[in-house]
């Protein structure tokens, strides 16, 4: 676990459990964009989770689904899209941006879910390059990366167009220095193997949630890219550890003390996912997890802190 400097960012113990901003700030700031980043890093929140795929013309944009939801996403002049959601692998940049994904429709499903989210106009979805650029200033010296490689069921077993993806979004991240701050993470494990031959040099973070939780309206599945579970003979954590792996990161509803003791155990670090409600905060800070990935920061902040515990070293 000591071989990885890009780990100790997302390590806890000492009083310090590790706030990651899911898609910087999903409950309260536009996803996945470059102003949720900047307003999750202005609230002290330094670690970041997001979501990579490729656009038709292979730029690696920060997205989650890998169809654009109609209930996010607004056409040129200004209406909710509608009809059949778009895919951003068949488009290129320069139509992606122009659509403005500054806000939610408070009439769908999704958007009721997230109703505390800012509403903004003329937001554009970035591509890596602009939150790796934002990364590698001197001022944001101390920002870690917990980046997500969507894996596309439809292309699930095309080597050459997985290896496309992964050889993409390594060459934005070495060509800016970013590597010792940068963790890849995916919930296809066998995308991460493919992580490991081209960029052995970054740690790889596994993604799991166990069969019988029910998908997220809104929300990719990530059933038709993860591992077979019930095929496996061993626990989860050592599962990872076998294939290689340095973090687990679960689904906040798979966790017990037990498993974040064993995956400790196992020299793995642990940060769960999406933890939102003050219950489950204190829960996965009970069980020892090492970090806690919110869509509301502000709200495990104040758990850690009426603990006594941080999310920073030295608290600050």
């Amino acid at each position: 676990m000591t071989e990885f400097p890009q780990l100790n960012g997302f390590r806890g113990g000492g009083g310090i459990i590790r706030l990651i901003g899911h898609r910087g700030a999903r409950g309260v700031m536009p996803e996945n964009t470059m102003e949720g980043f900047a307003f999750t890093y202005r609230i002290g929140v330094v670690a970041f989770e997001f979501d990579v795929v490729l656009t038709r013309d292979q730029i690696p944009v920060i997205t989650h689904n890998h169809r654009l939801a109609n209930a996010a996403t607004r056409a040129p002049d200004g209406n909710w899209k509608t009809g059949a959601e778009p895919k951003v692998a068949d488009l290129t940049f320069d139509e992606l941006q122009t659509l403005d994904v500054g806000g939610l429709d408070g009439q769908s499903e999704y958007g009721q879910r997230f109703s505390d989210q800012a509403f903004m106009s003329g937001v554009r979805i970035p591509r890596l390059c602009d939150l790796l650029d934002m990364a590698a200033q001197p001022e944001h010296a101390d920002m870690h990366l917990l980046l997500e490689l969507k894996s596309d069921p439809d292309i699930k077993d095309d080597t050459s167009a997985r290896a496309q993806v992964v050889a993409s979004v390594v060459q934005e991240v070495r060509k800016r220095h970013l590597e010792p701050r940068t963790v890849l993470h995916s919930f296809d494990w066998d995308l991460l193997d493919e992580c490991r031959r081209q960029a052995p040099e970054m740690p790889t973070s596994y993604l799991s949630e166990l069969p019988g939780n029910v998908d997220e309206p809104g929300e990719d599945s990530a059933t038709l890219v993860g591992p077979d579970y019930a095929a496996m003979t061993v626990s989860v954590p050592q599962a990872i550890k076998d294939a290689g792996g340095q973090m687990w990161c679960p689904y906040y509803m798979d966790v017990t003390p037990d498993l974040v003791s064993e995956a400790h155990a196992l020299g793995l670090l642990v940060s769960t996912w999406t933890v939102n409600d003050k219950a489950d905060i204190e829960a996965m800070i009970d069980a020892g997890a090492d970090g806690i990935v919110s869509d509301y920061p502000g709200r495990v902040q104040h758990c850690l802190l009426n603990r006594g515990m941080h999310w920073r070293d030295g608290g600050a």
